[in-house]
């Protein structure tokens, strides 16, 4: 029972520490891809639909980084609370 007893405060701890950001480049990615996208859309509206492609595009980029940063984030603290269980 006391070895659920130290997982328990060990998760307690990890959570302690998510809640400051430990990646500040998702939220900056995410903004990046919202601002891209509307950017996008408005040209598209203004009926400027060569620009509004390239926006499109970019924003499957930035997106893309985005989720890349949130994958590697997740890999790296995921190794770093089972690392720090041994």
């Amino acid at each position: 029972m006391e070895k659920m007893g130290a997982a328990d405060s060990q998760i307690e701890d990890l959570l302690a520490q998510k809640k400051r950001v430990k990646n500040p480049l998702v939220p900056i990615g995410a903004l990046l891809t919202a601002g891209v996208l509307t950017a996008g859309l408005i040209s598209f509206r203004q009926g400027n639909s060569h620009l509004g492609q390239k926006l499109m595009r970019a924003r499957v980029v930035v997106q893309g980084a985005t989720v890349a940063l949130m994958v590697g984030s997740a890999y790296y603290y995921g190794e770093h609370f089972r690392g720090s269980k041994k």
